[in-house]
């Protein structure tokens, strides 16, 4: 006969699975939230599910993209967060992309690094839905 969860097995399972669920409703939301405004390409990342110091790579690889196939973004902001969280000391001046322009920059985007190859399959089937 199988033994029964004690209380505390059984709140450290309820504890486990709470987190599961907030993490998933985030990555949820953050996605929700690139398919329904420009957001930066840092932002698209991570919401792709690229890792975050891949993410800030594969952005700076795509806005190299941009210049030369002489796309602008959809939107200019000034912001004092950076991309690996907490607060800057400056304001700077980040722009935003709608998901059909980051699929046009994914398309042109050859980067040679491995994690960025797959970072950028990874982009490309989240933005693909959008376009």
């Amino acid at each position: 006969m199988p033994k029964s969860a004690t209380r505390r097995e059984h709140r450290a399972t309820r504890r486990t699975l709470r987190a599961t669920l907030r993490r998933r409703a985030t990555a949820g939301r953050l996605a929700t939230s690139c398919h329904r405004r420009p957001r930066s390409l840092a932002t698209v990342a991570i919401a792709a599910g690229v890792a975050k110091d891949a993410a800030a790579g594969v952005a700076n690889g795509l806005r190299s993209v941009a210049k030369r196939l002489a796309l602008i973004p959809a939107a200019t902001a000034r912001t004092r967060r950076t991309v690996a969280g907490g607060r800057a000391h400056q304001t700077r001046t980040v722009t935003r992309w709608t998901l059909a322009q980051v699929a046009r920059l994914v398309a042109a985007y050859r980067p040679r690094k491995a994690e960025y190859v797959a970072a950028v399959t990874l982009i490309a089937a989240f933005a693909g839905g959008a376009a």
